[in-house]
């Protein structure tokens, strides 16, 4: 039985940029798993705090550049060496190159700290897409799992959850509201989405 769920078992790979909770969470989640492993986390920058989560958790990491991500394939290729099936995002800030989406169709997710449509696209990350929400007077905020397309934040909605906000809420209390449904539910989603591909 244990060799039959091994074969099943099918691998991630995890892009972020920064300080990694998200990254913590699917590593700590996916490591009780049988569903999936995490195999490798990439970072756009070398000082990036998921590098030290992951290589705690002894995950191969790379880092990666303008040249290996998006001026040649050589990061897609890396990918199809490891044998990757799923590419997961954790506050990755590049867009992903067309030539990747390709190669994993419905098979590349990530998480925004919005209810998307609203606060998307270029330049709305972070702290940005929380003051936006605040000078806004929102009366909820939440978090949204999707799938990724060649543009920023428009792929297909896997699944969204929110939160209320009070007036008197500053953009790091809603930030932090956020924060606490993306660590409940992206792990979760995100085994959801590799079984159903199953």
């Amino acid at each position: 039985m244990v060799l039959f769920l091994n074969v099943l078992t099918r691998k991630i790979a995890i892009l972020a940029s920064g300080g990694g909770s998200n990254a913590r969470k699917i590593i700590e989640h996916f490591k009780k798993s049988q569903v999936a492993d995490i195999v490798l986390l990439a970072a756009n920058k070398a000082e990036c705090g998921a590098l030290e989560i992951a290589q705690e958790a002894s995950i191969e990491t790379y880092v990666l550049t303008r040249d290996n991500f998006r001026e040649s394939d050589q990061f897609t290729k890396e990918l199809q060496q490891r044998k990757v099936d799923f590419v997961v995002l954790s506050g990755f800030l590049w867009l992903i190159p067309a030539s990747m989406v390709q190669q994993f169709p419905n098979r590349i997710v990530n998480i925004h700290p919005a209810l998307l449509p609203k606060y998307g696209g270029k330049g709305m990350y972070g702290m940005n897409v929380h003051r936006a929400v605040k000078e806004a007077n929102e009366t909820e905020s939440g978090m949204t799992i999707h799938f990724v397309n060649e543009q920023y934040d428009q792929g297909d909605i896997i699944y969204q959850g929110s939160t209320s906000l009070k007036p008197t809420d500053s953009p790091e209390e809603i930030a932090a509201k956020v924060l606490k449904l993306e660590h409940e539910n992206y792990s979760k989603v995100i085994e959801q989405v590799v079984l159903a591909q199953a």
